[in-house]
C-alpha cells in the first residue's frame, strides 16, 4: 500500500512507475508513452515537484530517474507524508 501526501498529484505515481520500469527518461518521452497519460508541461512541472521532496534526481538535459527513495515510496516502505521539501 503507498502513502502519498497532500502535495502528489494522480500523475506522480505513473511518473514515478514509467521510471522504475523503462529507467531515465525526459517529460517528452514520458508524455509520449502510454503509462503516463499527461502533457509533457504538466509531467515536467511534477518532476520538478518530485526533486524537491528527493523522489526523483535530475540528471541534466531534462532526464530524470526515480531515486531509492522512490522506489521505497512505490513499494510501500516510505510514506510521502513524512518528506520535507529541499
Amino acid at each position: 500500500m503507498r502513502f502519498d501526501a497532500d502535495w502528489m498529484s494522480r500523475a506522480d505515481d505513473r511518473i514515478l512507475e514509467h521510471l522504475a520500469e523503462a529507467g531515465p527518461d525526459t517529460p517528452k518521452e514520458m508524455a509520449d508513452s502510454d503509462r503516463v497519460r499527461f502533457s509533457r508541461q504538466h509531467i515536467n512541472a511534477r518532476c520538478k515537484t518530485l526533486v524537491e521532496y528527493g523522489l526523483l534526481v535530475h540528471l541534466g538535459n531534462g532526464v530524470y530517474d526515480i531515486t531509492r527513495q522512490g522506489e521505497q515510496y512505490l513499494t510501500g516502505e516510505l510514506d510521502a507524508r513524512d518528506l520535507e521539501a529541499d
